[in-house]
């Protein structure tokens, strides 16, 4: 179907838009660009939030937790941010993470995880994998009733999926969902997703490689399935999943393919492609009527498999 006017509005806005790309940026320069594209939405109530550091990977890692409001306990969401493993940050998921608290009923653990050049692959992953850790340590303090999901937009994605990988392979927390929104899943940019939709819909290729780039210099180390978890040999016995992709977006074609290969493995997995939108959708879901919809439903989703 045609993009919807909502976002055809906003493409035409950032076509006009003078400045550079992102990829001639610095990542300095283009995280403060994201920033101002994603800025945190304090108004958008929830019952708390509070920051707080625990021993990461490498080093102290900031959490920002979400509270909603009732007595509880709660399920927990342990939630990575995207941006490409180089520009996002806690204030660029803030406004999905409130949302997301308030309308799935859970407690979001939002995670700063370490970010590239400076950190390159595998940091992001080993900070992922400690936060989990520790919230499955941590359910009293939290409030969490026990039952843990992840989720990540795009890079965030990737690292969800991995997280999940890694405990079922080295006996780590018990992990009861997996939300992948419109994720990265492998590092091959050729499918047909890429060829229709890798310029001029938001995300572009170009753009994935700049990320890939700085994220994952060694090209055959981009192949290890904690970079690319669609590469892993075995996707067996892993939490139920709901992949969430768009139609004009050139990580489409990955995810569905991420889902099928779950199911394949006996994997209890939906895919729900949202025609007519574009990648990072769920940024827009309180503003964009077009993209509240598909926020409802996995949200609702997530609820259901929580309960």
């Amino acid at each position: 179907m045609p993009l919807a006017p909502e976002y055809q509005a906003m493409l035409e806005q950032l076509a006009d838009a003078p400045g550079p790309a992102i990829t001639e940026m610095s990542p300095t320069e283009a995280r403060e660009l994201y920033r101002t594209m994603r800025p945190a939405n304090p108004e958008l109530a929830v019952g708390g939030v509070t920051d707080r550091s625990i021993s990461g990977a490498d080093g102290d890692l900031t959490l920002r937790i979400y509270t909603p409001t009732g007595a509880g306990p709660h399920p927990v969401l342990v939630n990575f941010h995207g941006g490409g493993w180089v520009i996002g940050d806690l204030d660029t998921a803030d406004g999905v993470c409130r949302d997301l608290c308030n309308t799935a009923q859970c407690v979001v653990v939002s995670v700063d995880y370490r970010l590239a050049p400076e950190h390159v692959f595998p940091a992001a992953v080993d900070d992922a994998y400690a936060a989990t850790c520790w919230v499955a340590d941590n359910q009293a303090a939290l409030n969490g009733n026990g039952k843990i999901a992840v989720c990540g937009e795009s890079s965030g994605g990737t690292l969800a999926a991995v997280v999940c990988l890694k405990a079922r392979d080295e006996a780590g927390p018990q992990i009861d969902f997996q939300l992948l929104l419109y994720p990265v899943v492998d590092c091959d940019m050729t499918r047909q997703s890429y060829v229709d939709n890798g310029s001029g819909y938001f995300l572009e290729t170009d753009t994935m490689v700049w990320f890939w780039n700085h994220y994952c210099p060694d090209l055959e180390l981009r192949k290890d399935p904690a970079a690319s978890p669609l590469l892993a040999e075995n996707h067996g016995n892993l939490p139920p999943a709901l992949v969430v992709t768009a139609e004009f977006d050139p990580l489409r074609d990955e995810g569905g393919l991420y889902a099928e290969t779950l199911q394949a493995a006996g994997g209890d997995a939906q895919v729900v492609c949202y025609d007519g939108l574009v990648h990072d959708f769920f940024a827009t879901a309180t503003i964009f009527q077009a993209s509240r919809p598909g926020f409802e439903h996995a949200c609702a989703v997530l609820r259901d498999a929580l309960a």
